[in-house]
């Protein structure tokens, strides 16, 4: 593909993302299949889609000085603008005036000679002149917020909920992209003998520390690889690893997840049993059940049965005290994944992290008959927020005596997780910055 043609596709991208709400990991996997890119254009194009989503907000800032009305642009201009400056400052191997050329040819295809003379007199200013300094914003929760590109009310939350430390290094580590991991089937092959094979085709990797099925993966492209397309491993993300490992699953149980897909957490549970027991795998949508099942077929795993259902209804589609371990992976704000959908931190509202709160509550309500006295039911999320995480919790635990915490769940935890900030009577908190993995909730609680 030429440079036109695929900042073209990125300016498409990105202005469906940020005008009419489309997800951003979607539409780059949407354009990568269309267009059949080869890994280089791949690379580039999502380096600038995601890049520039996940500075907006600072991109914002630079170009401020420079834009006259910006209110009146149209969307697809200032977007156009806020990528090329994001290459213009983040990516040392394009030279300025290259993105500035393309910037124009862009505009003379989209728009008038206006907006032509525009985009070129902004962007060679911003060459010529240098950008404003981000010193000057005084107030140091703004400057944080624009530095890394936060919502300024969700920057205050967090410094409400963790202290100003902890949120600045959440904010700074969400500039980063995650690192690729993938989870071994161990139906199939050990960790060990897997990192030798990749590690002679040219990938650089190493044993993940919270799941002993988990591998990070510094280099090299894993979907192409044969160990993938044949079942050997999955990509999950090692915090979410970590609720499979924390399940305390023993060969023959049954096992309800509650909210399913894509299926990661199904399918590692399914391998832990060794493919022995049940596990009934529910989702909301249909079309993502399907998901499950593929993932199911993809690994050889029988023991998993994929089901389309409300959470909130399973009480009427099993008996009471029906399973020996309940995994609720709750749907949530998901503040905790904004380094691979950045997207989300400018989407999401207080309101919506209220809404969902109260779908967690139902959640839990709905599902806490269906656990056997003595069985045991984790609970999950991939979001930062107390209101989600500890809060639910503790209301739970208020609403429903026969429950506690299971303190083996501290014991159980990985070595290196045991002291981490986030740990509380209640669950551990993991942080972005914690293992260079996805901010995720989880605890484990225990039927009387």
């Amino acid at each position: 593909m030429s440079n036109m043609a695929l900042r073209n596709a990125a300016l498409d991208i990105l202005t469906r993302v940020g005008d009419g709400g489309g997800y951003s990991h979607l539409l780059i996997n949407q354009a990568i299949e269309k267009r059949g890119l080869s890994n280089r254009d791949t690379s580039l194009l999502t380096e600038i889609v995601y890049g520039t989503i996940q500075r907006k907000h600072t991109l914002d800032f630079y170009i401020t000085p420079f834009v006259q009305k910006k209110s009146k642009l149209k969307p697809w201009v200032l977007w156009l603008l806020y990528m090329s400056v994001y290459q213009m400052v983040y990516l040392e191997r394009v030279p300025d005036h290259a993105v500035i050329n393309e910037a124009v040819e862009i505009s003379k295809k989209r728009g008038h000679k206006g907006i032509v003379s525009m985009v070129n007199g902004i962007l060679r200013n911003v060459q010529r002149k240098g950008l404003p300094s981000l010193d000057s914003i005084e107030d140091p929760v703004e400057r944080l917020a624009v530095e890394t590109s936060h919502p300024l009310w969700l920057v205050k939350r967090w410094i409400d909920m963790y202290g100003v430390d902890e949120t600045k290094s959440m904010c700074h580590q969400n500039l980063q992209r995650p690192t690729m991991s993938v989870r071994i089937n161990p139906m199939k092959a050990t960790r060990e003998r897997v990192i030798d094979r990749l590690q002679q085709d040219g990938f650089d990797c190493e044993p993940s520390l919270l799941s002993p099925q988990g591998i990070l993966i510094f280099k090299g492209n894993i979907v192409n690889h044969a160990l993938f397309q044949q079942g050997f491993v999955t990509i999950q993300d090692e915090s979410s690893m970590l609720v499979g490992e924390m399940m305390d699953l023993k060969a023959d149980m049954k096992v309800l997840d509650a909210c399913s897909a894509p299926g990661g957490k199904a399918t590692h549970i399914a391998e832990k049993l060794n493919d022995t027991g049940e596990v009934f795998a529910y989702d909301l949508h249909e079309k993502k059940v399907k998901l499950v099942r593929d993932k199911a077929e993809q690994l050889g795993l029988e023991n998993i049965t994929a089901k389309q259902a409300d959470g909130r209804n399973l009480p009427s589609m099993h008996e009471e005290n029906t399973f020996d371990r309940i995994l609720l992976d709750a749907p949530c704000s998901g503040l905790g994944v904004v380094r691979g959908k950045p997207d989300i931190k400018y989407s999401k509202t207080t309101d919506d992290i209220l809404a969902l709160s109260n779908i967690q509550g139902e959640l839990l309500d709905a599902v806490s008959s269906l656990l056997k006295e003595n069985g045991k039911l984790v609970y999950s999320t991939c979001t930062v927020d107390h209101e989600e995480n500890e809060k639910r919790i503790q209301q739970f635990l208020e609403d429903h005596p026969e429950y506690e915490v299971d303190q083996a769940f501290f014991d159980e935890l990985p070595e290196e997780a045991r002291d981490l900030p986030g740990i509380t009577e209640w669950g551990l908190q993991l942080f972005p910055q914690d293992f260079d993995t996805d901010g995720f909730f989880l605890t484990r609680l225990k039927k009387a």
